[in-house]
């Protein structure tokens, strides 16, 4: 079974001021490359688009031509390139989740467990967040959806069979869309 971890880090970060990409001096992207690489995904794919970055060991980089489009245009060409026969199911995840760590990413991929037909999603505190298990049976519909700023969340919201893998004792799953102070990291 493969299951590949997709990390979207392409966009702009406009309401940041930088891309994330670039956030801490690359140490968002080091840490969300490391989550997904031992939380126990076979391959890991960086989406990368405002900012073309050299991507940390065993990641690979995938530059999305429409990134600017918004993050459903990005997942969808992610999607697009590593999906095939012998990838069971994808890990989503954000670069913008800092204190988002390996535990999360296990977690959620215990739940799952490689199902082609499951979707497990990461919640904190009973809130939803990333990362989002997709597995392959769910890719044709998932594609036919994304488009421009138009991501997973549409889909996810009108399924009733997501398992949630509740996390807020490993992690906040804060998204950072403006500069703050220092998280506190769990």
């Amino acid at each position: 079974m493969t299951v590949v971890g997709i990390l979207l880090a392409a966009g702009a970060g406009r309401r940041y001021g930088m891309p994330k990409v670039l956030a801490e001096q690359g140490q968002w992207l080091s840490n969300a490359v490391a989550a997904l690489d031992a939380g126990g995904c076979d391959d890991v794919v960086v989406a990368l688009g405002a900012a073309v970055v050299d991507v940390p060991e065993p990641a690979t980089a995938h530059f999305v031509e429409d990134w600017s489009e918004g993050i459903g245009a990005t997942l969808r060409a992610v999607l697009s390139a590593v999906r095939g026969p012998d990838v069971d199911g994808v890990l989503v995840h954000l670069v913008d989740l800092p204190d988002v760590d390996h535990r999360v990413v296990a977690r959620v991929l215990d739940v799952a467990q490689a199902g082609r037909d499951i979707l497990a999603r990461a919640t904190f505190d009973g809130r939803p967040g990333h990362p989002v298990y997709l597995g392959a049976a769910h890719f044709d519909a998932m594609l036919e959806r994304l488009s421009g700023d138009v991501g997973a969340a549409s889909y996810l919201a009108e399924r009733d069979d997501i398992d949630h893998v509740e996390c807020a004792h490993f992690a906040t799953g804060v998204d950072c869309d403006v500069p703050s102070p220092r998280l506190k990291r769990g």
